[in-house]
């Protein structure tokens, strides 16, 4: 690699930090806002979404290496999590509103989640001014915290522990992308921007009211469903040849094959008691 090339990217991982740094002085203004407007469920999830990230990129920073028994339960738990809460939160009152069209905006928040992570991978051969990895979390943390701010917004009553199941898997996706980080040599204040994404457009989204009319309604909440369905099954930990789980088992000790079988298991248990949890959660709630 030419010196040149490296001193471009050496760059571009500072002024990345600092435009983290900038993201986190903007969440805090926002955060005086969300008190006085009381906004108090959206100033949790957003505070808790950054603690979740930042919090596991420390650890993943220092590591280095990820533990593929630690990934398959950070992702089993919060996909199972969010499968839970967008079944029992969100898609009753999308159909609620109007069956066939929250049937249709479900299908299209899977669609388009499904078209958003197929064209991000198309932007891997694409040269970026920032960390490929750092960019796709950012723009899916913007995107997510749009989606969770319309929907808060407009259907106050729910409460904190949807939010808290979608955001559940920053911690994971902040570990994975801090260990990749140490391991090119990068910078883990990159990680400051997407962890404050969702705090930055949900506290600001949350002033976009929806027209009373069920058909609209029940497409936008639909369709957020979809969007929150698909994240989760993204999440869902894999365990086969060339997945993330298979590559961080030889990163980790050299040994796949051996133990494959055995985080099968932990990825079907990880994911039921991530729904289990939501579900112990929702009883001690109501």
């Amino acid at each position: 690699m030419e010196i040149s090339t490296v001193a471009r990217r050496v760059s571009s991982l500072q002024r990345v930090s600092r435009l983290g740094l900038g993201a986190v002085a903007l969440l805090i203004a926002l955060s005086a806002y969300a008190v006085t407007a009381g906004l108090w469920k959206l100033l949790g999830i957003s505070w808790v979404a950054f603690a979740a990230m930042a919090g596991a990129g420390v650890v993943g920073y220092r590591s280095r290496d990820e533990n593929p028994t630690a990934l398959v339960w950070g992702y089993g738990l919060a996909s199972g999590a969010m499968v839970t809460s967008a079944a029992v939160f969100l898609l009753p009152g999308a159909i609620g509103h109007h069956a066939q069209f929250g049937g249709f905006g479900v299908a299209l928040g899977v669609l388009v989640g499904f078209a958003s992570h197929s064209i991000g991978h198309r932007l891997a051969h694409v040269e970026m001014p920032l960390d490929r990895t750092v960019a796709e979390l950012s723009a899916h943390a913007l995107a997510a915290g749009v989606v969770i701010g319309v929907v808060y917004g407009n259907m106050p009553e729910l409460g904190l522990l949807l939010g808290l199941a979608i955001v559940s898997h920053k911690g994971p996706a902040g570990y994975a992308a801090a260990a990749r980080l140490a391991r090119k040599g990068g910078d883990v204040t990159t990680l400051l921007l997407p962890a404050v994404g969702v705090g930055l457009t949900a506290i600001t989204a949350a002033s976009l009211q929806l027209p009373a009319s069920p058909p609209l309604r029940g497409l936008v909440f639909g369709f957020a469903t979809g969007i929150f369905l698909h994240i989760a099954m993204d999440f869902l930990p894999r365990c086969e040849l060339g997945s993330e789980i298979h590559d961080a088992i030889e990163t980790h000790d050299g040994h796949a094959h051996t133990l494959l079988d055995q985080l099968r298991l932990h990825a079907v248990a990880s994911t039921v008691l991530g729904g289990v949890v939501v579900f112990v959660a929702w009883l001690l709630v109501s």
